[in-house]
């Protein structure tokens, strides 16, 4: 653990805060760090590992395609890309068409953006307040928190407006005759997984329509079944012009993935947009296992019914715990906002101690994304340990 911890220190950027745990094999809802002691994984990869660790349709579909070919680049053709694109159409939203492949949910992003631009033949796009969209210099300027922006402003496109998260009107009054396009979260992850109430996103769709500009759903930690719908718009009937998705596309596996209807996708001409490594076979066969074992599974489903489960058990916290102030979430995106900082960083120290790991955000936002394979036994466990934990923090 400390020759580990040494060499990254002296090799690797230090951009990340790292729990003290080198973790080095991994196992269904289980992963296991280099001393041998096991864990309970509540983060899954935030959002990624939606079918567990190491699940055996990933690790077959990605050694029988590495046996094959693993990158071509996208000057030709390839059999998995055209396959995934084909497979991704039929559980995307209605209206959805066609797809642009790359390897992260930034890059996926920064297309949305490009298409939007070159479509609308406009400038500027709205953006939410509390909203997560990427560290890459578009991504990071659509992003609300302003330390993630104020130090690279030089490099920031001037091009997005802010405006308060589940507030119409808000957007009304923000848009104008250069506005392309509304980015939006439908419930937004990084900002402590926040739900809209349920007329946001038709409002929304309705108020896109009317100034005939672009919506577009960021939905790279909500999509493919986590909130209990394929993709969390869903929940509200809504159809977005372009759509994104990235994470648990590939169930750990580096992919991303930009949607759109075919009038708007077809904006975009030879040269518009590329990735060297984007779609390439290894990632495309992983991702098709990835949809064909949630399918098989049922595992959007599963997690509407287990969801509701989890939260019951975390909504008895509340009345026992003074610090809880509120549950919230959809499917296995669920949250509970403590009180102070202090007692959400020590809440989650002390769970991976007893064998769980678990994620604040928004500083005081202890967040829940396991595996879409979580089991009740597994929530039941966590729970025991949580009501234990907060008694011992709140002292």
């Amino acid at each position: 653990m400390q020759r580990i911890r040494e060499l990254d220190e002296h090799y690797v950027a230090s951009t990340y805060r790292r729990q003290p745990l080198t973790l080095v094999k991994g196992r269904g809802m289980f992963v296991e760090d280099i001393q041998g002691k096991r864990y309970l994984d509540f983060v899954g990869g935030i959002a990624v590992c939606s079918l567990g660790h190491c699940h055996p349709a990933l690790t077959k579909a990605i050694s029988t395609q590495a046996k094959k070919l693993m990158h071509v680049s996208n000057l030709y053709y390839t059999q998995p890309q055209a396959e995934l694109a084909a497979l991704l159409s039929r559980v995307v939203p209605k209206g959805i068409d066609k797809f642009f492949f790359c390897n992260s949910g930034a890059e996926a992003i920064e297309g949305a953006f490009k298409l939007a631009i070159k479509h609308t033949r406009r400038q500027r796009i709205i953006s939410m307040q509390g909203s997560f969209h990427g560290r890459t210099a578009a991504t990071v300027g659509a992003t609300w928190k302003s330390n993630y922006r104020e130090p690279f402003e030089a490099i920031i496109p001037k091009i997005f407006d802010f405006v308060p998260f589940d507030d119409i009107a808000a957007v009304e009054r923000a848009m104008g005759e250069q506005t392309a396009a509304v980015i939006v979260e439908p419930i937004q992850g990084e900002g402590g997984v926040n739900v809209p109430s349920n007329d946001y996103l038709p409002g929304l769709r309705k108020l896109c329509d009317e100034h005939n500009v672009l919506l577009i759903c960021d939905e790279v930690q909500t999509g493919m079944g986590r909130t209990g719908k394929w993709f969390a718009c869903e929940h509200w009937g809504v159809e977005p012009d372009e759509i994104t998705m990235a994470k648990a596309l590939g169930g750990g596996f580096p992919i991303g993935c930009l949607g759109a209807m075919a009038e708007v996708m077809n904006s975009f001409s030879p040269g518009d947009h590329a990735s060297t490594f984007g779609g390439n076979p290894l990632a495309c066969a992983t991702a098709k296992a990835v949809i064909k074992t949630m399918t098989r599974l049922k595992l959007p489903q599963r997690a509407a019914k287990i969801g509701v489960y989890f939260k019951r058990r975390l909504d008895e916290l509340t009345d026992k715990h003074g610090c809880v102030r509120e549950v919230r979430g959809l499917g296995l995106m669920l949250a509970m906002e403590i009180s102070n900082k202090q007692i959400a960083d020590a809440a989650v120290a002390e769970a991976r101690d007893r064998g769980f790991l678990i994620n604040c955000t928004a500083d005081k936002v202890l967040r829940f994304l396991p595996p879409l394979i979580v089991e009740r036994k597994h929530i039941d466990r966590l729970i025991e340990a949580l009501d234990g934990i907060l008694t011992e923090v709140e002292k």
